[in-house]
Order: C-alpha cells, then structure tokens, then sequence
C-alpha cells in the first residue's frame, strides 16, 4: 500500500425507513450530529487522512448530500464581509476535496452500491465508509484502520474491515471473523480465518463484529459481480466478496478503540445526538 490513501467511497442510497417521515423529504444521511450532518462527519474522517478524492453512492431524491459540499462562493465572501472567519473555515474545509457521485438505483446490498462506483476507482486500495457508524473517544476508525494495514506484513493484496467486539446474543446483526493469528506488536489487529455473515449466536466463530469500516483492493470490483448473498436472494454484498477472496488474499481486522455511536436506528441516533452535545 502506498503511503497516502487517496480515494474512498460513502455507500449512502439507502431509503432511510426506520426515520420516516422525515426522511421523506430529506436524507438520513442530513441529520444534525453537533452543527454538521452525519455524512459530514465522514467526510472529514477520510480528509484528516488526506484522501483527496470521495464517491457519493446516493439514490435519486438525496442530490441535497452532494450539494451541502458544494462550494458556494457568495456565501463564503458574505461570511468574509462579515468576519465570521469560524464559519468560513468550515464551508471552505471541503474545497481541496473532488467529490463525484454515482447512482445506485436499485437497493440490492452493500457490494452493489460499492459496484455503482467501480469506473470511478483509480487507486489500488479504497477506503469504504458506511454512514450508521461513527467512532469517538479516541483516533478515527479510518485512521486506526490506516495504521493497522500498514503494520500487517504480508505479500501482495490485503483487505482490512473495522472490528468491534459484540454482545453474543447479537451476532446475527453482523457479519462475524474467525481469528487465524493477532500482531505481535498490536493485538487488535488480526489476521482472519473466515468471515460469516450474522450467525447464529451458537455457531458464531467470536464476538468481533465487521462495523462500517473497510480498506479494500481494486480487485475487489472484480468479484463483486459474482458473488450473491446466502441470506437474502439477489442482493451482492461485500461480506461476500471478501469471503471469495480469502483462498487470495490476505485479511485482517482490526478491533478499534473508542466508542462506535451507531446512527442507523433512532435510539442510536438519539444518543448519537447527546454524545455531540
């Protein structure tokens, strides 16, 4: 891997059920955390890393996403005339970024979402970041993923997925690793045995659960095409993918620090909400 991450794509075309009606009218993606919406959170995730280049997989209705990062000049020279250089700071934070977006227009998976943005990717490795997770207390999740895939030593393509350590009885609400070896320098990073998706709590191989995070190989949107979920007919996700590409590459996982808010339910957005305060 390169010393600089450069591109990462945002999946974020899902319908956002669970929060009608608001949702309606304005994506889930929008909702306030502190004086910036959830998607904007992301992004600057993946710009403190210095990634330069950022996919927006929406779905048609959420064009409002791409435009709260376009730049609006009138309004940063109003801020000028102002003074209010806080502000101006903020709107002219995502000027160095080039933002492209995809469509995906059917809800079929992770992985297809992903494929919308196949063409787009250019670099070897790509950053994945999927919106219902965020991770504070302590560096980024991107950030510790980075650090954790560039201390793995292994030959040729690798992947690395965010890991979080789960209550049992939830194991069927994620996808599960099987841990082959962990770092002699670092613990929390793991080189995996297998990934399952949401086992049964019985025959779940841990309690590590994949939360929103993932570095993957360009080769990745090759497979993608070919894989289809054992739990739910025609969709493609990634979890799937990667299982393929085991007998190929190597995997790691990575069991971040800090405490994972989760955005995608209202109770979890709830307290998102108070976490910003």
């Amino acid at each position: 891997m390169s010393k600089n991450l450069t591109q990462a794509i945002l999946p974020l075309a899902g319908l956002g059920t669970r929060f009608l009606p608001w949702t309606k009218a304005v994506p889930k993606e929008m909702l306030p955390l502190g004086t910036k919406p959830i998607v904007a959170h992301l992004v600057e995730e993946c710009i403190d890393l210095g990634i330069s280049d950022i996919c927006l997989v929406i779905s048609k209705g959420k064009e409002l996403i791409p435009q709260y990062f376009a730049r609006d000049e009138k309004l940063e020279a109003e801020m000028a005339r102002r003074g209010n250089s806080n502000i101006l700071e903020q709107l002219c934070r995502y000027d160095a970024v080039r933002f492209h977006v995809s469509y995906q227009d059917e809800q079929r998976g992770d992985g297809h979402a992903i494929l919308q943005a196949a063409d787009w990717v250019a670099s070897d490795e790509v950053a994945v970041l999927f919106g219902d997770d965020l991770f504070v207390g302590a560096g980024s999740a991107l950030s510790q993923l980075f650090d954790a895939y560039n201390l793995c030593d292994a030959a040729g393509e690798r992947a690395i997925v965010a890991l979080e350590n789960i209550p049992r009885e939830l194991t069927k609400k994620y996808g599960i690793v099987e841990v082959e070896s962990e770092h002699p320098k670092n613990p929390r990073v793991k080189k995996l045995k297998s990934l399952i998706e949401k086992p049964d709590p019985a025959a779940a191989p841990s309690t590590l659960g994949i939360v929103g995070r993932y570095l993957i190989p360009k080769s990745t949107f090759a497979v993608l095409p070919h894989v289809h979920s054992a739990t739910r007919d025609n969709e493609i996700r990634l979890i799937d993918a990667l299982i393929a590409q085991l007998k190929d590459i190597a995997i790691f996982g990575c069991e971040c620090e800090g405490k994972r808010l989760d955005t995608g339910t209202f109770e979890g957005y709830r307290k998102a909400v108070v976490n910003f305060e």
